[in-house]
């Protein structure tokens, strides 16, 4: 997804942008015809000023210093035409005339070039995010892959929330969706933390409770290093929750570090996958836990399996109202990954009426009766752009 960049002095070779240059011509021919025609007591040859000042608000540089030299222009032909070019109070008006102009131009040129810093910034953000959170691909071993991201902080693509996929060594396929305390780009560091874990242990560790050891230790090793303590003096943790599905075995597995409960959709049923053993959230390093057990649960062919963030079902209504994500899914039709996807992106923005207020991920995996191995692959969140208020629904379709 690239970065569309367009200076101001490129939007007057549109149409529009040739448009709205007539405005301030039309505005100095007005203003020199009226005051030529007035009495020489009256003086509106300072109102041509306001042509410069409007074109530099939707023209570059040189466009509002063009305009200003025809506004200079203007005082002077009505200078001559009404009282004398060497009077002192027309030749004051031309001298301010020149100055103010002047002083637009500058004012225009300084917001053209901090326009070009943004954008490049933007540029580089963007980059950035596209390397730390690859989207995952839409088929993994027997899984079918269906992803959503919104993003709370305007001008970016992620936040504090991520996922990941990844092949194990054996036949299987590794998952892990969490929420960093926080949102914004201010925790994109702490997420790396999880995420560089991730893609390491995931095709190294044997069993799912090495895996989650290793991520646990990584992030207390790590996360001081890269949490924004300054803007945020509060605890830092991540809630995680992490999944193992083998490719021959309906039977997967999970560990929930204090994450959300994931639903399964089975047929016309959902479930909520309430953990029997919890552990706390990645992050909390001084306090004693049960250890890593793991949670097993069926996962058959034709399954839909919905793993999300806590910005899903803590979004609210403009009435309070939290978003009942598991009612919503139960009552939308039956359907593949990316459709369900699309249902709770439109049925999510209806009921929040606004933009998200927190960043929020969805991750639908669908169990098929594919066999088909792929080599190892580890993919991340992306959010798309879509159509306004706020950004698009997920996964198969290329982000714009």
């Amino acid at each position: 997804m690239g970065v569309r960049r367009v200076s101001v002095d490129r939007l007057l070779e549109q149409p529009t942008g040739r448009g709205m240059v007539a405005i301030p011509l039309v505005l100095i021919l007005v203003i020199t015809i009226v005051d030529i025609r007035s009495p020489t007591y009256v003086h509106l040859g300072p109102l041509l000023v306001i042509a410069p000042a409007l074109t530099a608000s939707f023209a570059g540089p040189r466009t509002t210093a063009m305009i200003g030299v025809l506004t200079v222009a203007a005082q002077v032909v009505i200078a001559v035409l009404h009282g004398g070019l060497t009077t002192p109070n027309h030749l004051a008006q031309i001298l301010a005339l020149t100055v103010l102009s002047a002083l637009v131009v500058f004012v225009s040129a300084l917001r053209e070039r901090r326009g070009r810093q943004l954008s490049r910034a933007r540029s580089v953000a963007e980059t950035a995010q596209l390397a730390l959170l690859r989207p995952p691909p839409r088929q993994i071993g027997p899984l079918r892959v269906a992803w959503l991201y919104l993003s709370a902080e305007d001008e970016t693509q992620i936040g504090g929330d991520l996922f990941a996929i990844a092949r194990a060594a054996r036949p299987a396929t590794r998952v892990v969706i969490g929420d960093v305390r926080g949102k914004g780009l201010a925790s994109i560091g702490e997420a790396s933390v999880v995420l560089g874990a991730f893609r390491e242990g995931a095709h190294r560790y044997d069993t799912l409770p090495e895996l989650v050891s290793a991520l646990e230790e990584s992030v207390c090793r790590d996360l001081e290093e890269v949490a924004d303590t300054e803007h945020d003096p509060g605890e830092h943790f991540i809630t995680a929750l992490v999944l193992d599905i083998p490719d021959h075995d309906q039977q997967a597995e999970m560990i929930n570090c204090g994450h959300p409960p994931p639903l399964l959709v089975h047929g016309r049923q959902v479930t909520v996958l309430h953990p029997r053993s919890p552990t706390p959230p990645l992050g909390m390093c001084g306090l004693p836990g049960p250890g890593h057990r793991t949670d097993p649960f069926a996962f058959e062919t034709g399954d839909i399996l919905l793993l999300y963030t806590d910005g899903v079902v803590e979004a609210r209504s403009p009435a309070g109202e939290f978003y009942p994500l598991l009612d919503r899914v139960a009552s939308f039709p039956a359907s593949g990954p990316e459709a369900l996807l699309r249902h709770i992106h439109r049925d999510l923005l209806a009921h929040i009426g606004a933009e998200p207020g927190d960043d929020a991920a969805l991750l639908a995996i669908e169990r098929t009766s594919s066999r088909r191995h792929l080599p190892h692959i580890a993919g991340h969140s992306l959010n798309h752009q879509l159509p306004q208020p706020h950004a698009s629904p997920s996964s198969p379709p290329p982000a714009q």
